[in-house]
């Protein structure tokens, strides 16, 4: 298989008519939202108008109105196990429309619900090139909410999605591997990056630390995440009643919600649940930690990772997806194998032991992921839309050449 590899970024000086659709958006809190959020502000900062379509998310919900942004919005429904999202329902009469009218240069679709696939059957109907973002693993999480069946009906969809756009980004090589060993093509990597104002080992807060029980000698283990079957929580409890049996004094703070918050509070009367937090809130949290644990094995990247770390912790995580491309085991950070939960349970364990290491971790942690700023990443993705562009204007030209019009006279 050709293996694609991501444009170079040159400065630009060309301005582009972006239609960005997502099913997920500010101030919804996930991995795609935030990401999705982070792109517009950094191709806007590079002069490109964005039109954001996206579902509806409350009921008095207005559209955005401004001089290189606007967005319509489109009827959504609640997703099954995450009723505070929602899916964007079939729209392509309206984007044909809307595209008609006002034609993008190009379309890039977020995520691959009811409204990305009508999105993408408008563009290709309008030959507009489109470019996709794998952002979610949905395959992977049918075992978790009782439908597993559906697992490779899924996968073959998304597959099928992907591969009838002119390309489809990943944030890392590894992820980039596995989609092409799955069939999928024009596979390019984009990485993500952190706000690393935001995410500071200076935002740690003693006050916070004091009303969760912990002096300045206790050692805070950290989990920011939301709280679901396919995070694969109970590893984390696992790993901390070991840590805790070496040193009684740790604290176990959960940051995030979701549908299996209730239950796990009720089982685990020790555990901290800060509850959902963001902005300001959440950079203290994590500052206010020492030890982050993170034990997912369905992310695509992982943003938690690398804010983690961008926050000075000793980060645990397996060997995979943003762990794997920016952790160097026991020198900025500590790797497990894949799904083996008995690796992670040592490596926790091998970090409540010992608080001089933890140290070292975290400064190293921090200086890892201090140049892998959004400035950057939003090159990338400004390089990778200018050549979907370029590439289906060469097509077009080509076609044209080869089938030229009749001249006056002729035919």
């Amino acid at each position: 298989m050709r293996r694609m590899n991501t444009p170079n970024y040159t400065p630009n000086t060309r301005q582009l008519n972006i239609a960005l659709v997502t099913e997920t958006y500010l101030p919804e809190v996930n991995g795609v939202a935030i990401t999705i959020g982070r792109m517009v502000h950094g191709l806007r900062q590079r002069q490109h108008r964005i039109h954001l379509i996206r579902p509806r998310q409350f009921k008095n919900d207005v559209a955005a109105e401004e001089a290189t942004y606007r967005e319509t919005l489109v009827t959504g429904m609640p997703i099954p196990g995450y009723p505070e999202l929602k899916s964007g329902m079939p729209a392509k009469g309206l984007l044909l429309r809307l595209w008609k009218h006002e034609r993008p240069d190009v379309v890039h679709i977020a995520t691959e619900g009811p409204l990305g696939w009508s999105a993408l059957s408008a563009a290709k109907k309008l030959g507009i090139p489109v470019s996709t973002d794998f952002h979610t693993n949905f395959h992977s999480y049918t075992a978790h909410y009782g439908v597993g069946l559906l697992k490779k009906p899924i996968a073959a969809y998304l597959r099928h999605f992907h591969n009838k756009a002119a390309c489809t980004l990943v944030p890392t090589a590894s992820l980039q591997q596995q989609l092409e060993f799955d069939g999928y093509q024009n596979v390019l990597v984009v990485s993500r990056g952190v706000d690393t104002e935001l995410f500071h080992p200076a935002k740690r807060r003693e006050e916070l630390r004091a009303s969760w029980g912990a002096k300045n000698y206790t050692p805070v283990v950290m989990l920011v995440s939301r709280i679901a079957p396919e995070k694969n929580l109970h590893v984390v409890i696992q790993a901390f009643e070991h840590m805790r049996a070496i040193n009684p004094l740790a604290r176990l703070v959960i940051v995030g919600d979701g549908p299996a918050r209730a239950q796990m509070e009720k089982q685990h009367p020790h555990v901290i649940f800060a509850g959902m937090q963001t902005g300001e809130p959440l950079a203290q949290h994590y500052a206010s930690g020492d030890i982050f644990l993170y034990p997912s094995l369905t992310e695509t990247y992982g943003n938690v990772t690398v804010e983690a770390m961008a926050s000075g912790l000793a980060t645990l995580a397996y060997d995979y997806a943003a762990a794997q491309q920016h952790i160097r085991h026991d020198i900025n950070g500590v790797l497990a194998p894949f799904a083996d939960t008995d690796a992670f349970i040592t490596q926790a364990k091998g970090l409540i032991t010992d608080m001089n290491r933890v140290q070292r971790l975290r400064t190293a942690a921090r200086q890892t992921v201090e140049t892998l700023t959004w400035e950057h990443i939003m090159g990338q993705m400004e390089a990778v839309l200018l050549d979907t562009v370029r590439q289906q204007t060469n097509t077009s030209n080509h076609k044209a050449a080869q089938f030229p019009l009749p001249q006056a006279g002729e035919g």
